[in-house]
Protein backbone atom coordinates (compact mmCIF):
# COMPACT_ATOMS: atom_id res chain seq x y z
CA UNK A 1 0.00 0.00 0.00
CA UNK A 2 1.31 3.47 -0.88
CA UNK A 3 -0.06 6.98 -0.54
CA UNK A 4 -1.46 6.41 2.96
CA UNK A 5 -2.79 8.88 5.51
CA UNK A 6 -0.15 9.71 8.13
CA UNK A 7 -0.55 11.70 11.37
CA UNK A 8 2.64 13.17 12.83
CA UNK A 9 2.61 14.14 16.53
CA UNK A 10 5.56 16.16 17.84
CA UNK A 11 5.79 19.37 19.87
CA UNK A 12 8.79 20.55 17.83
CA UNK A 13 7.64 22.67 14.88
CA UNK A 14 10.83 21.95 12.92
CA UNK A 15 10.46 18.17 13.29
CA UNK A 16 6.81 18.27 12.19
CA UNK A 17 7.65 20.43 9.16
CA UNK A 18 10.62 18.35 7.97
CA UNK A 19 8.92 14.97 8.48
CA UNK A 20 5.67 16.14 6.86
CA UNK A 21 7.58 17.44 3.84
CA UNK A 22 9.51 14.17 3.42
CA UNK A 23 6.37 12.02 3.68
CA UNK A 24 4.37 14.21 1.33
CA UNK A 25 7.15 13.90 -1.23
CA UNK A 26 6.77 10.12 -0.83
CA UNK A 27 3.10 10.45 -1.81
CA UNK A 28 1.37 10.36 1.57
CA UNK A 29 -1.42 12.59 2.85
CA UNK A 30 0.02 14.11 6.03
CA UNK A 31 -1.57 15.89 8.99
CA UNK A 32 0.23 17.09 12.11
CA UNK A 33 -0.43 17.60 15.82
CA UNK A 34 1.62 19.14 18.64
CA UNK A 35 0.10 17.42 21.69
CA UNK A 36 -1.93 14.43 22.85
CA UNK A 37 -5.06 16.60 22.84
CA UNK A 38 -4.44 17.60 19.22
CA UNK A 39 -3.76 13.94 18.42
CA UNK A 40 -7.10 12.87 19.91
CA UNK A 41 -8.99 15.42 17.78
CA UNK A 42 -7.18 14.34 14.63
CA UNK A 43 -7.88 10.67 15.35
CA UNK A 44 -11.59 11.44 15.61
CA UNK A 45 -11.90 13.76 12.62
CA UNK A 46 -9.22 12.45 10.23
CA UNK A 47 -8.36 8.84 11.21
CA UNK A 48 -4.87 8.02 9.83
CA UNK A 49 -3.54 4.79 8.43
CA UNK A 50 -0.25 5.29 10.33
CA UNK A 51 0.54 7.33 13.45
CA UNK A 52 4.06 8.74 13.98
CA UNK A 53 4.44 10.13 17.52
CA UNK A 54 7.11 11.55 19.80
CA UNK A 55 7.41 10.21 23.36
CA UNK A 56 7.65 13.42 25.38
CA UNK A 57 4.67 15.66 24.64
CA UNK A 58 3.43 18.71 26.56
CA UNK A 59 0.40 16.91 27.99
CA UNK A 60 1.58 13.35 28.39
CA UNK A 61 3.63 10.35 27.29
CA UNK A 62 3.35 9.26 23.66
CA UNK A 63 4.23 5.63 24.43
CA UNK A 64 1.50 5.29 27.04
CA UNK A 65 -1.01 6.68 24.55
CA UNK A 66 0.37 4.37 21.84
CA UNK A 67 -0.37 1.40 24.10
CA UNK A 68 -4.01 2.42 24.45
CA UNK A 69 -4.28 3.04 20.71
CA UNK A 70 -2.79 -0.38 19.93
CA UNK A 71 -5.59 -1.98 21.96
CA UNK A 72 -8.31 0.21 20.42
CA UNK A 73 -6.97 0.34 16.85
CA UNK A 74 -4.80 -2.77 16.26
CA UNK A 75 -5.06 -2.11 12.52
CA UNK A 76 -3.27 1.28 12.84
CA UNK A 77 0.54 0.95 13.08
CA UNK A 78 2.21 3.34 15.52
CA UNK A 79 5.80 4.46 14.93
CA UNK A 80 7.49 5.99 18.00
CA UNK A 81 10.16 8.70 17.77
CA UNK A 82 12.28 9.59 20.80
CA UNK A 83 15.35 11.54 21.84
CA UNK A 84 15.50 9.35 24.97
CA UNK A 85 17.52 6.74 23.15
CA UNK A 86 17.80 4.00 25.74
CA UNK A 87 16.93 0.32 25.85
CA UNK A 88 14.02 1.28 28.12
CA UNK A 89 12.45 3.40 25.40
CA UNK A 90 12.83 0.71 22.74
CA UNK A 91 11.34 -1.96 25.00
CA UNK A 92 8.46 0.26 26.19
CA UNK A 93 7.59 1.19 22.62
CA UNK A 94 7.63 -2.42 21.46
CA UNK A 95 5.69 -3.74 24.44
CA UNK A 96 3.10 -0.97 24.01
CA UNK A 97 2.38 -2.43 20.59
CA UNK A 98 4.32 0.08 18.49
CA UNK A 99 5.16 -1.08 14.97
CA UNK A 100 8.66 0.38 15.24
CA UNK A 101 10.84 2.73 17.27
CA UNK A 102 13.21 5.28 15.71
CA UNK A 103 15.68 7.20 17.88
CA UNK A 104 16.27 10.90 17.24
CA UNK A 105 18.06 12.15 15.27
CA UNK A 106 16.71 9.77 12.64
CA UNK A 107 17.33 9.45 8.93
CA UNK A 108 14.38 10.69 6.85
CA UNK A 109 14.85 7.92 4.30
CA UNK A 110 14.65 5.36 7.12
CA UNK A 111 11.44 6.96 8.42
CA UNK A 112 9.94 7.00 4.93
CA UNK A 113 10.74 3.31 4.42
CA UNK A 114 9.35 2.46 7.86
CA UNK A 115 6.07 4.25 7.13
CA UNK A 116 5.78 2.42 3.79
CA UNK A 117 6.44 -0.94 5.48
CA UNK A 118 3.91 -0.15 8.21
CA UNK A 119 1.25 0.66 5.62
CA UNK A 120 1.96 -2.60 3.85
CA UNK A 121 1.96 -4.83 6.92
CA UNK A 122 -0.29 -3.17 9.49
CA UNK A 123 0.30 -3.01 13.24
CA UNK A 124 0.83 -5.74 15.83
CA UNK A 125 0.32 -5.50 19.55
CA UNK A 126 2.52 -7.15 22.16
CA UNK A 127 2.09 -8.20 25.77
CA UNK A 128 3.13 -5.39 28.13
CA UNK A 129 6.12 -5.84 30.42
CA UNK A 130 6.92 -3.17 33.00
CA UNK A 131 10.48 -1.89 32.58
CA UNK A 132 12.49 0.37 34.84
CA UNK A 133 15.61 2.15 33.62
CA UNK A 134 17.76 1.07 36.55
CA UNK A 135 17.00 -2.60 35.88
CA UNK A 136 18.65 -2.47 32.46
CA UNK A 137 22.42 -2.97 32.26
CA UNK A 138 23.08 -1.81 28.70
CA UNK A 139 24.16 1.81 28.28
CA UNK A 140 24.60 3.91 25.15
CA UNK A 141 22.60 6.15 22.85
CA UNK A 142 24.69 5.74 19.70
CA UNK A 143 23.05 4.53 16.46
CA UNK A 144 24.87 1.21 16.75
CA UNK A 145 23.38 0.58 20.20
CA UNK A 146 19.93 1.65 19.01
CA UNK A 147 20.06 -1.23 16.51
CA UNK A 148 20.87 -3.59 19.40
CA UNK A 149 18.01 -2.22 21.51
CA UNK A 150 15.50 -2.67 18.70
CA UNK A 151 16.45 -6.32 18.24
CA UNK A 152 16.24 -7.01 21.98
CA UNK A 153 12.85 -5.33 22.15
CA UNK A 154 11.54 -7.54 19.34
CA UNK A 155 12.74 -10.89 20.73
CA UNK A 156 11.68 -10.62 24.38
CA UNK A 157 8.10 -11.65 23.56
CA UNK A 158 9.14 -14.92 21.88
CA UNK A 159 11.55 -17.84 22.36
CA UNK A 160 13.62 -17.48 19.20
CA UNK A 161 17.26 -18.49 19.55
CA UNK A 162 19.63 -15.51 19.60
CA UNK A 163 23.30 -15.41 18.58
CA UNK A 164 25.22 -12.45 20.01
CA UNK A 165 28.52 -11.65 18.31
CA UNK A 166 31.16 -9.11 19.22
CA UNK A 167 34.70 -8.63 20.46
CA UNK A 168 35.61 -9.64 24.00
CA UNK A 169 34.51 -7.05 26.52
CA UNK A 170 31.63 -5.61 24.49
CA UNK A 171 28.90 -6.90 26.84
CA UNK A 172 27.53 -10.04 25.21
CA UNK A 173 26.35 -11.52 28.50
CA UNK A 174 24.59 -8.23 29.32
CA UNK A 175 22.55 -8.63 26.13
CA UNK A 176 21.69 -12.21 27.06
CA UNK A 177 20.63 -11.15 30.56
CA UNK A 178 18.50 -8.30 29.19
CA UNK A 179 16.70 -10.72 26.85
CA UNK A 180 16.04 -13.02 29.81
CA UNK A 181 15.14 -10.36 32.38
CA UNK A 182 12.65 -8.65 30.07
CA UNK A 183 11.08 -11.80 28.64
CA UNK A 184 8.39 -14.22 29.71
CA UNK A 185 10.99 -16.56 31.28
CA UNK A 186 12.37 -13.91 33.67
CA UNK A 187 11.03 -15.68 36.80
CA UNK A 188 13.02 -18.83 35.94
CA UNK A 189 16.82 -19.27 36.11
CA UNK A 190 19.36 -17.59 33.85
CA UNK A 191 22.22 -20.09 33.56
CA UNK A 192 25.48 -19.11 31.84
CA UNK A 193 28.19 -21.52 30.74
CA UNK A 194 31.52 -20.56 29.14
CA UNK A 195 32.35 -23.19 26.55
CA UNK A 196 36.00 -22.07 26.35
CA UNK A 197 36.55 -22.69 30.06
CA UNK A 198 35.48 -26.34 30.22
CA UNK A 199 37.78 -29.26 29.39
CA UNK A 200 36.49 -30.98 26.25
CA UNK A 201 35.97 -34.30 28.03
CA UNK A 202 33.63 -32.64 30.54
CA UNK A 203 31.49 -30.53 28.22
CA UNK A 204 28.70 -33.05 27.69
CA UNK A 205 28.45 -33.77 31.42
CA UNK A 206 28.37 -30.03 32.15
CA UNK A 207 25.61 -29.41 29.61
CA UNK A 208 23.44 -32.47 30.09
CA UNK A 209 24.41 -33.79 33.51
CA UNK A 210 25.56 -37.29 34.43
CA UNK A 211 24.43 -40.30 36.41
CA UNK A 212 26.28 -41.87 39.30
CA UNK A 213 29.09 -44.06 38.00
CA UNK A 214 28.91 -42.66 34.47
CA UNK A 215 32.66 -42.06 34.56
CA UNK A 216 35.54 -42.12 37.01
CA UNK A 217 34.84 -39.65 39.78
CA UNK A 218 31.06 -39.48 39.18
CA UNK A 219 30.15 -40.36 42.77
CA UNK A 220 26.57 -39.12 42.48
CA UNK A 221 24.05 -37.88 39.94
CA UNK A 222 24.61 -34.29 38.82
CA UNK A 223 22.17 -32.07 36.91
CA UNK A 224 23.61 -30.35 33.85
CA UNK A 225 23.06 -26.77 32.73
CA UNK A 226 20.04 -27.69 30.59
CA UNK A 227 18.28 -29.06 33.68
CA UNK A 228 19.43 -26.16 35.87
CA UNK A 229 17.98 -23.67 33.37
CA UNK A 230 14.61 -25.45 33.05
CA UNK A 231 11.92 -22.90 32.23
CA UNK A 232 14.52 -20.16 31.85
CA UNK A 233 17.45 -19.18 29.64
CA UNK A 234 20.66 -21.07 28.90
CA UNK A 235 23.47 -18.75 27.84
CA UNK A 236 26.15 -20.55 25.81
CA UNK A 237 29.09 -18.16 25.94
CA UNK A 238 32.05 -18.53 23.56
CA UNK A 239 30.11 -21.11 21.56
CA UNK A 240 32.74 -20.92 18.82
CA UNK A 241 35.20 -22.74 21.12
CA UNK A 242 32.95 -25.77 21.56
CA UNK A 243 34.61 -29.02 20.36
CA UNK A 244 33.12 -30.39 17.16
CA UNK A 245 32.01 -33.66 18.79
CA UNK A 246 30.04 -31.78 21.47
CA UNK A 247 28.50 -29.61 18.75
CA UNK A 248 26.91 -32.71 17.26
CA UNK A 249 25.12 -33.58 20.50
CA UNK A 250 24.03 -29.98 21.07
CA UNK A 251 22.56 -29.88 17.56
CA UNK A 252 20.53 -33.04 18.24
CA UNK A 253 19.13 -31.49 21.41
CA UNK A 254 18.20 -28.24 19.65
CA UNK A 255 16.50 -30.23 16.87
CA UNK A 256 14.58 -32.65 19.09
CA UNK A 257 14.10 -30.55 22.22
CA UNK A 258 15.15 -33.55 24.31
CA UNK A 259 18.31 -34.96 25.87
CA UNK A 260 19.62 -37.68 28.17
CA UNK A 261 22.25 -37.37 30.87
CA UNK A 262 25.68 -38.95 30.40
CA UNK A 263 25.19 -42.56 31.46
CA UNK A 264 21.41 -42.14 31.64
CA UNK A 265 18.53 -43.61 29.66
CA UNK A 266 15.60 -41.37 30.63
CA UNK A 267 14.66 -38.71 28.08
CA UNK A 268 14.40 -35.18 29.52
CA UNK A 269 12.63 -32.29 27.79
CA UNK A 270 14.89 -29.28 27.15
CA UNK A 271 12.56 -26.47 28.26
CA UNK A 272 15.02 -23.59 27.82
CA UNK A 273 15.55 -20.56 25.66
CA UNK A 274 19.00 -20.55 24.03
CA UNK A 275 21.12 -17.44 23.76
CA UNK A 276 24.62 -18.07 22.40
CA UNK A 277 27.57 -15.70 22.08
CA UNK A 278 30.90 -15.66 20.30
CA UNK A 279 33.84 -13.38 19.63
CA UNK A 280 34.83 -15.51 16.61
CA UNK A 281 33.61 -15.28 13.04
CA UNK A 282 31.53 -18.45 12.97
CA UNK A 283 31.10 -18.34 9.20
CA UNK A 284 34.89 -18.52 8.86
CA UNK A 285 34.94 -21.33 11.43
CA UNK A 286 32.34 -23.20 9.35
CA UNK A 287 34.46 -22.74 6.21
CA UNK A 288 37.51 -24.05 8.10
CA UNK A 289 35.61 -27.13 9.28
CA UNK A 290 35.80 -26.03 12.93
CA UNK A 291 32.08 -25.39 13.42
CA UNK A 292 29.09 -27.30 12.13
CA UNK A 293 27.19 -25.39 9.47
CA UNK A 294 23.83 -26.84 10.52
CA UNK A 295 24.45 -25.83 14.15
CA UNK A 296 25.42 -22.32 13.03
CA UNK A 297 22.11 -21.85 11.24
CA UNK A 298 20.22 -23.39 14.16
CA UNK A 299 21.82 -20.81 16.53
CA UNK A 300 21.81 -17.80 14.20
CA UNK A 301 18.02 -17.39 14.09
CA UNK A 302 18.20 -13.82 15.43
CA UNK A 303 21.69 -12.29 15.13
CA UNK A 304 22.76 -9.43 17.42
CA UNK A 305 26.05 -7.75 16.48
CA UNK A 306 27.54 -5.75 19.37
CA UNK A 307 29.74 -2.85 18.28
CA UNK A 308 33.26 -2.38 19.61
CA UNK A 309 33.64 0.62 21.93
CA UNK A 310 35.82 2.42 19.37
CA UNK A 311 32.82 2.26 17.00
CA UNK A 312 30.58 4.15 19.47
CA UNK A 313 32.84 6.72 21.06
CA UNK A 314 29.85 8.99 21.71
CA UNK A 315 28.75 6.56 24.45
CA UNK A 316 32.03 6.73 26.38
CA UNK A 317 31.14 9.77 28.53
CA UNK A 318 27.87 8.18 29.70
CA UNK A 319 29.55 4.83 30.33
CA UNK A 320 32.35 6.53 32.30
CA UNK A 321 29.87 8.33 34.56
CA UNK A 322 28.03 5.08 35.12
CA UNK A 323 31.20 3.19 36.08
CA UNK A 324 32.33 5.95 38.47
CA UNK A 325 28.89 5.82 40.11
CA UNK A 326 29.18 2.04 40.43
CA UNK A 327 32.65 2.38 41.93
CA UNK A 328 31.29 4.82 44.52
CA UNK A 329 28.43 2.45 45.35
CA UNK A 330 31.05 -0.27 45.92
CA UNK A 331 32.81 1.90 48.51
CA UNK A 332 35.47 3.65 46.43
CA UNK A 333 35.80 7.47 46.60
CA UNK A 334 33.28 9.35 44.47
CA UNK A 335 35.06 10.96 41.49
CA UNK A 336 34.11 12.97 38.41
CA UNK A 337 35.86 13.61 35.09
CA UNK A 338 36.60 17.02 33.60
CA UNK A 339 35.92 17.68 29.91
CA UNK A 340 39.55 17.09 28.90
CA UNK A 341 39.57 13.75 30.69
CA UNK A 342 36.45 12.66 28.80
CA UNK A 343 38.11 13.72 25.54
CA UNK A 344 41.16 11.62 26.45
CA UNK A 345 38.93 8.59 27.04
CA UNK A 346 37.19 9.15 23.71
CA UNK A 347 40.55 9.33 21.90
CA UNK A 348 41.65 5.89 23.12
CA UNK A 349 40.99 2.84 20.91
CA UNK A 350 39.88 0.52 23.78
CA UNK A 351 41.07 -2.88 22.56
CA UNK A 352 39.45 -4.33 25.68
CA UNK A 353 36.17 -2.52 24.96
CA UNK A 354 33.69 -1.71 27.74
CA UNK A 355 35.36 -4.10 30.18
CA UNK A 356 38.65 -2.27 29.78
CA UNK A 357 36.93 1.09 30.31
CA UNK A 358 35.26 -0.13 33.49
CA UNK A 359 38.54 -1.44 34.91
CA UNK A 360 40.27 1.84 34.11
CA UNK A 361 37.57 3.92 35.82
CA UNK A 362 37.68 1.75 38.92
CA UNK A 363 41.45 2.18 39.06
CA UNK A 364 41.13 5.95 38.69
CA UNK A 365 38.46 6.06 41.41
CA UNK A 366 40.72 4.12 43.77
CA UNK A 367 44.04 5.85 43.08
CA UNK A 368 43.31 9.44 42.04
CA UNK A 369 44.13 11.98 44.75
CA UNK A 370 41.66 14.56 43.46
CA UNK A 371 37.88 14.41 43.39
CA UNK A 372 37.93 15.65 39.80
CA UNK A 373 40.06 13.59 37.42
CA UNK A 374 41.94 15.38 34.66
CA UNK A 375 43.25 14.38 31.24
CA UNK A 376 46.87 13.95 32.33
CA UNK A 377 45.89 11.35 34.91
CA UNK A 378 43.69 9.50 32.41
CA UNK A 379 46.48 9.38 29.82
CA UNK A 380 49.05 8.26 32.41
CA UNK A 381 46.75 5.51 33.72
CA UNK A 382 45.89 4.23 30.25
CA UNK A 383 49.59 3.96 29.49
CA UNK A 384 50.53 2.37 32.81
CA UNK A 385 48.71 -0.93 32.32
CA UNK A 386 48.68 -2.89 29.06
CA UNK A 387 45.06 -2.99 27.94
CA UNK A 388 45.10 -6.63 26.94
CA UNK A 389 46.55 -7.76 30.25
CA UNK A 390 44.19 -5.62 32.31
CA UNK A 391 40.95 -6.00 30.44
CA UNK A 392 41.08 -9.25 28.52
CA UNK A 393 41.89 -12.43 30.44
CA UNK A 394 43.20 -14.88 27.88
CA UNK A 395 40.51 -17.54 27.39
CA UNK A 396 43.22 -20.16 26.93
CA UNK A 397 44.76 -19.35 30.32
CA UNK A 398 41.34 -19.26 31.95
CA UNK A 399 40.48 -22.63 30.44
CA UNK A 400 43.82 -24.09 31.61
CA UNK A 401 43.25 -22.90 35.18
CA UNK A 402 39.73 -24.33 35.21
CA UNK A 403 41.02 -27.60 33.76
CA UNK A 404 43.70 -27.77 36.47
CA UNK A 405 41.09 -27.27 39.19
CA UNK A 406 38.84 -29.92 37.64
CA UNK A 407 41.78 -32.35 37.52
CA UNK A 408 42.63 -31.69 41.16
CA UNK A 409 38.99 -32.17 42.11
CA UNK A 410 39.09 -35.63 40.52
CA UNK A 411 42.60 -36.74 41.49
CA UNK A 412 43.48 -34.76 44.64
CA UNK A 413 40.23 -33.38 46.11
CA UNK A 414 41.99 -32.43 49.35
CA UNK A 415 44.03 -29.87 47.40
CA UNK A 416 40.88 -27.75 47.04
CA UNK A 417 40.57 -27.42 50.82
CA UNK A 418 44.10 -27.58 52.27
CA UNK A 419 45.15 -24.01 51.45
CA UNK A 420 47.66 -25.00 48.75
CA UNK A 421 45.54 -24.14 45.71
CA UNK A 422 46.81 -20.58 45.24
CA UNK A 423 50.48 -21.64 45.29
CA UNK A 424 49.75 -24.54 42.94
CA UNK A 425 47.99 -22.41 40.33
CA UNK A 426 50.40 -19.47 40.53
CA UNK A 427 53.34 -21.84 40.33
CA UNK A 428 51.88 -23.49 37.25
CA UNK A 429 51.64 -20.09 35.54
CA UNK A 430 54.88 -18.65 36.94
CA UNK A 431 57.14 -21.46 35.74
CA UNK A 432 56.33 -21.18 31.99
CA UNK A 433 56.29 -17.36 32.24
CA UNK A 434 59.80 -17.14 33.68
CA UNK A 435 61.09 -19.86 31.36
CA UNK A 436 59.65 -18.12 28.29
CA UNK A 437 61.14 -14.73 29.23
CA UNK A 438 64.56 -16.22 29.94
CA UNK A 439 64.48 -17.93 26.56
CA UNK A 440 63.37 -14.69 24.90
CA UNK A 441 66.33 -12.80 26.40
CA UNK A 442 68.92 -15.50 25.78
CA UNK A 443 69.20 -16.43 29.46
CA UNK A 444 69.98 -12.86 30.53
CA UNK A 445 68.40 -12.73 33.99
CA UNK A 446 68.47 -8.96 34.38
CA UNK A 447 66.66 -8.34 31.10
CA UNK A 448 64.16 -11.12 31.83
CA UNK A 449 63.54 -9.69 35.31
CA UNK A 450 62.92 -6.21 33.89
CA UNK A 451 60.52 -7.59 31.28
CA UNK A 452 58.56 -9.52 33.92
CA UNK A 453 58.54 -6.64 36.40
CA UNK A 454 60.81 -8.18 39.06
CA UNK A 455 64.22 -7.17 40.31
CA UNK A 456 67.11 -9.53 39.55
CA UNK A 457 67.46 -10.87 43.11
CA UNK A 458 63.77 -11.70 43.29
CA UNK A 459 64.01 -13.50 39.96
CA UNK A 460 66.98 -15.56 41.21
CA UNK A 461 65.02 -16.53 44.32
CA UNK A 462 62.07 -17.60 42.18
CA UNK A 463 64.38 -19.63 39.92
CA UNK A 464 65.72 -21.47 42.98
CA UNK A 465 62.24 -21.98 44.46
CA UNK A 466 60.86 -23.33 41.19
CA UNK A 467 63.94 -25.41 40.42
CA UNK A 468 64.53 -23.69 37.08
CA UNK A 469 68.02 -23.83 35.62
CA UNK A 470 68.50 -21.04 33.05
CA UNK A 471 69.50 -22.37 29.67
CA UNK A 472 72.21 -19.74 29.30
CA UNK A 473 74.23 -17.66 31.75
CA UNK A 474 74.09 -13.86 31.66
CA UNK A 475 76.87 -12.15 29.79
CA UNK A 476 78.68 -8.91 30.63
CA UNK A 477 79.81 -7.71 34.04
CA UNK A 478 77.13 -5.05 34.17
CA UNK A 479 74.31 -7.57 33.89
CA UNK A 480 75.81 -10.73 35.42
Amino acid sequence: MTGGRVLIVDDDDAVRTVVAHALRRAGHAVRTAASLADMARELRTHPPDVLVTDVVLPDGDGIDHAGRLAAERPDMPVIVLSARNTLTTAVRATEAGAYDYLPKPFDLDTLTRTVAAALARGGAAAEHVAVEEEQLPLIGRSPAMQDVYRVIARVISNDLTVLVSGESGTGKELVARAIHDLGARRAAPFVPINMAAIPRELIEAELFGHERGAFTGAAQRSAGRFEQAAGGTLFLDEIGDMPIEAQTRLLRVLQSGEFTTVGGARTIRADVRIVAATNRDLQQAVAAGQFREDLYYRLNVVPVALPALRERRGDIAELARHFLDRAAEAGLPRKTLDAEAVAALEAHDWPGNVRELENLLRRLAALSRDDRIGAAEVVATIGSVPAAAEALPDPGIEAAVRAMIERLAREEPRALDDGSLYDRVIGAVERPLIGAMLARHGGNQLRAARAIGLNRNTLRKRLDALGITPGARPSGSGEG
